[in-house]
């Protein structure tokens, strides 16, 4: 589960970085500065998102070197892992610290609402993926 976990934030943060930041220029990772702090922000956010992507990797062929990988329990872990990540952004990065949004100049209510509502989905879809996959 844990290699799925680690794989769930790296796609999640690397799919967050590549449409919205570098793709659609909604923001950057951290907007309370210059555009330079922004893009040099954005440069450490994924490297962040390949570090625990390639860490989940090495654990994912450890698994399957053991022959101990359990896929059902694996996607569990990458949906709680990404959709516990885009919670954390949206709740967190977006509204407590107030660090970036989602957009700018636009009603904010449905791209929060969007963004939260699929990330509690992944959540939920990942915690039964895991639950049915717990051992007796």
């Amino acid at each position: 589960m844990w290699s799925g976990f680690l794989f769930g934030v790296g796609l999640a943060a690397f799919i967050d970085e590549t449409i919205f930041h570098q793709l659609l220029h909604w923001h950057h990772f951290y907007d309370l500065s210059t555009t330079a702090v922004g893009l040099v922000s954005d440069g450490f956010f994924h490297a962040f998102s390949w570090f625990a992507t390639i860490a989940s990797l090495f654990l994912f062929a450890d698994l399957r070197r053991r022959k101990a990988l359990w896929m059902t329990r694996w996607w569990g872990g990458v949906l709680l892992g990404a959709g516990l990540f885009q919670l954390y952004d949206g709740l967190v990065q977006h509204k407590l610290m107030g660090i970036h949004q989602i957009r700018y100049n636009v009603d904010l209510t449905p791209y929060d609402l969007t963004w939260n509502i699929i990330a509690v989905i992944m959540i939920i879809i990942g915690s039964i993926l895991v639950w049915r996959t717990r051992r007796a």
